[in-house]
Parts: structure tokens; sequence; C-alpha cells
């Protein structure tokens, strides 16, 4: 490996590959470094990558070339309380024809294929490379140091990809360390399942496929679980707020097999085998997480830039990450172009993230972050769901009420009024407002 590039991105998952197949195709020298064996190597993720058109520009009819598992035609969310649970499916004609809405997909898959269309653009990908640190000159980045006899590498410009815990930000000045009420546990297992009990058991065809998203299965710690389809496998796991997990003094596997016990999805899983099992940090902050993005010759994007967010029924992440690795490489671009690596020109990185959905999205529900704190939200409404649905469908020769004064005198032996009230205004302050 030469000691000096014209830019070193740390990472290659969708924002460090993103960022360096669009810098390769404008004939820059990149060098894209990799932590894992090969890309993907060390990633859990098991979930559903929005329709992002950057992959679009990149690969005309996206969906014919990368190598997807299922298009999701059906969203699910289910509240469960160990004695029942009740569902909102959503499905539409609309997400069952290209450019299909959403994709189910496995990473160590996924990050493999698109590094080597990095490559193929003329990026340099050197794996099982571990960075120590950032070379400085004063305040501006010059380069990084790997653990490799002479490991120094300069570059103009550092892209940082390298994930929610990104050393290179924090060793940059850009972060300081995350609270644990901002970040939270990923749990995910993979489970083997034939494609046709998928199919039958999700009520799809085809390569069509399923989001669910579980509320109330986390024994009341802040979080909740979800199951993604691919061809012939589940992913299925949970995702719990540090804080309120450390409270709660739960293991976390024990919460696991509790979820994978409970009858909703116990049934899903008949018959699979497990495969793998695995853990992984993530940002739940929001808008009011993401760090500084730039400094002169450095650029922090996806997970280390904490673009991840929810709106209280899915989460996104992928789209983002990916969207903010091409505007990253915009912005050296650029940079090149005039000549010009300070913090000043790199600013427009931010600009850019400003003016796309990104950033838009972040703002637009900033506030649903602290709806997630609402510890009821866990716990009493799950709960209140399925004594409501259970009385409204119970037949036992007696008198029927109608559903206002049913949901009325249960909601009066479950929370306060007070406490109801004020769930409802933050609520819409964050969803709807």
């Amino acid at each position: 490996m030469k000691n000096n590039f014209d830019v070193i991105v740390v990472g290659a998952g969708p924002a460090g590959t993103t960022a360096a197949l669009r810098m390769a195709q404008k004939g820059l020298q990149v060098l894209l470094l990799e932590r894992g064996e090969v890309p993907g190597a060390k990633n859990m993720f098991g979930g559903v990558l929005c329709n992002c058109p950057v992959l679009n520009e990149f690969f005309p009819n996206f969906w014919n070339h990368a190598p997807w598992e299922r298009y999701v035609v059906k969203r699910i969310v289910t509240f469960m309380v160990p004695e029942s649970s009740t569902s909102l499916v959503f499905e539409t004609e609309n997400f069952d024809r290209p450019p299909y809405n959403g994709y189910s997909l496995l990473r160590p898959v996924f990050d493999k294929w698109y590094a080597e269309k990095a490559q193929e653009a003329g990026a340099k990908l050197v794996c099982g490379c571990t960075v120590e640190d950032v070379l400085q000159n004063g305040k501006a980045v010059t380069g990084v140091r790997v653990a490799r006899e002479a490991g120094d590498v300069q570059a103009k410009v550092v892209i940082a990809a390298d994930g929610v815990l990104s050393f290179l930000a924090q060793k940059a000045g850009l972060r300081k360390e995350f609270a644990p009420s901002q970040m939270a546990l990923g749990i995910k297992a993979l489970f083997r399942l034939k494609e046709e009990w998928i199919n039958e058991r999700f009520n799809v065809v085809r390569r069509q496929g399923v989001s669910q998203e579980f509320i109330g299965c986390t024994q009341g710690i802040r979080g909740g679980g979800f199951i993604y389809t691919q061809t012939d496998s589940l992913s299925v796991g949970l995702v719990l707020h540090l804080d309120s997990l450390k409270k709660s003094s739960i293991a976390p596997y024990e919460l696991f097999e509790s979820f994978i016990s409970a009858f909703p999805v116990r049934r899903l899983l008949k018959g699979g085998q497990l495969l793998e099992y695995s853990a992984h940090l993530l940002p739940e902050g929001g808008y009011r997480m993401v760090p500084r993005l730039f400094t002169d010759g450095m650029i922090v994007a996806g997970d280390a830039a904490a673009l991840c967010y929810t709106n209280g029924l899915t989460q996104e992440g992928m789209n983002l990450a990916i969207t903010s690795g091409f505007l990253a490489a915009e912005t050296v671009i650029e940079a090149f172009n005039k000549g010009d690596f300070s913090g000043r020109q790199l600013s427009g990185y931010e600009r850019r993230l400003q003016e796309s959905f990104v950033l838009k999205d972040m703002k637009t529900f900033k506030k649903t972050a602290d709806l997630m704190y609402v510890d009821r939200l866990f716990s009493v409404y799950p709960a209140l769901v399925g004594a409501i649905m259970e009385q409204i469908f119970r037949s036992d020769g007696k008198p029927r009420k109608k559903i206002g004064p049913i949901a009325w005198q249960t909601l009066k032996g479950s929370v306060k009024m007070r406490q109801f009230i004020s769930d409802i205004i933050k609520g819409g302050r964050s969803l709807i407002k």
C-alpha cells in the first residue's frame, strides 16, 4: 500500500463505499479502508433499505443489479402483551412495482457487492485494516495511521465513515462521548426458513416481503422488536435503549428469548434454524445527536455522523448513510476543483445535507426522539390496546358496551388522565404538528 492518496475513506459500509465509488468515478485516487476481513463481515444489519435515488444514479434500474432479498409491500405494526397481540397492516399495489419502495437485504452480501463496484471504478480497497489515529498538522487532518508497518498514510481529505462510535470524529474533535440515553443496543438473530413457508406465513408471493415492528415486547424497557423477511431467512431482533436497559437489570438475551417465545413471534419462526446471533450499538438521539460534520481536511458521514432517526413507526438509516456518502464525495470533488481543503470549503457538505431529505427529515422528526422516552409507550399503552380489543371481541353472554365506554373504563384503570393527555400532546407535537 502506498502512503499518499487524494482521499482516504475509513469504513466500507454504505456511506464510505458510496463516497469512494463517486470520487473514483471522477478520477480521484481513493483509499477505502475496512476493519473487517471483507466489507460487511462485521455487520449485523438485516433490515430494510428504503428507496434511495443515489443508487439508481449509479446503477440505472438498480433493482436489476443489486443483491437484495425481497421488496417490501407490507408494513405491520404489532402491539404485544403476553396474552394477545393487535396488528395494524398496511399494504399497497403502489409498492408492488419498480422502483420498489424498500428492499430487505443482508449487509455481508450487499456490502461486498457494493465495494466491488467501487473497486471497479478505481478505488483501492484494503481490508483487515485498523485505523489507530488521525494525522494532523495543527487542527487540519492530513491522513490516518493504520496498524501496519510504515502505517502513516497521507491524503488531502479523510472521510470518516467508521460507524456510530466514530473514533476518528472524536480524535479530530468533532464530537464528544455520547450519553447512554442517545444510544440503543440492537440484537439480531438470523433464522433459516423455507421460502414457501415465509410466503405462506406472511401471505406474500414471489419476491414480495414484509417488515413487521413490535411494541410492548420489551418488558417495559424502552425499545421494540422487529422481523424482516429475506428470501429464505428471517431477521429477528430487538432494539433497546441503553439507559433504560441498564436500569432494568434484565439481561438482553433474556429479553430476546422471551420475545421469540411469545406466541405472535413463535408461530412465525416455527421450524426455523438459528444461523447467527449478534449485537450492535445504534444512534438513537436523532437530529440533536448529529455532531459537527466537517473540519479542515475531514468530513464525517453515515452512522459516524449519527444520521439515523425514527418517525415512531419505522427507523431509517441506510438510505441516509448512502446519501450522505454521495454528498460528501460531491463536496470533496468540488474541493479538488478549487484546490481548497479547508473547513470553510468542506462546509458545503453540511449545506448539501441541509438541502437534501437527510437533515430535512431528521429535523421534521427531531421531537420524536423525545416521544421515545415515554416509558408508558412501551408498556402501558400496548397493554391498553390489548385489553380494549379483548373486551370488544369477547362473547360471554353479558350485555355488550359501545367502544367508547370500553375504552374510557380501560383507560381510567391503566393510566392517570393527566399523564395520558401529556402523552397525547407530546405525540402530536412529534408526529403531527
